[in-house]
């Protein structure tokens, strides 16, 4: 675990610039990972977990997916990804098909049920994310955008 720095932990060979840096760093992790996990309690009520609401409204956003792709995009194990597609295909949420352009491949999606879910949970997250950037003045709204693009360009590298 990751612990922040004092003046008295400093070395002879450490600078004060080096540790703003590595503080930076630390200061941006845990406040993104924070974001995350506020931005992931504004759902609806129910039973489906984290991982499932997301699955439902990546298909809402991008349609049919296979199970690696989820799994990709999840950062979890097929192994995993497939307990949680499981789980909302026997609650109705999602369906199995076969790609129509290879046979072979197993596609999910989700159906209108699963569809009205996802979407609900990505307007609900929106709304909450929309309000909070709302309720900042227009010079912090800019340092948020510019901040935005920032991360957009370092997740991109």
């Amino acid at each position: 675990m990751e612990t922040h720095a004092t003046g008295d932990d400093l070395t002879a060979g450490q600078s004060a610039a080096g540790l703003q840096e590595t503080d930076l760093g630390m200061q941006v992790r845990d406040a993104v990972w924070r974001l995350v996990r506020r931005f992931r309690t504004e759902r609806p009520e129910g039973e489906l977990g984290d991982v499932a609401l997301d699955v439902l409204v990546h298909l809402h956003k991008r349609g049919p997916q296979t199970l690696t792709a989820l799994s990709e995009r999840g950062g979890v194990s097929p192994a995993s990804m497939s307990q949680t597609v499981n789980r909302l295909t026997s609650a109705g949420y999602a369906v199995r098909s076969r790609a129509p352009d290879d046979r072979r491949r197993v596609l999910f999606s989700a159906t209108e049920e699963g569809d009205r879910l996802g979407c609900t949970t990505q307007a609900q997250r929106n709304a909450w994310l929309d309000a909070q950037l709302d309720a900042l003045d227009a010079e912090d709204r800019a340092v948020i955008a510019r901040a935005a693009a920032l991360f957009a360009a370092i997740a991109d590298s």
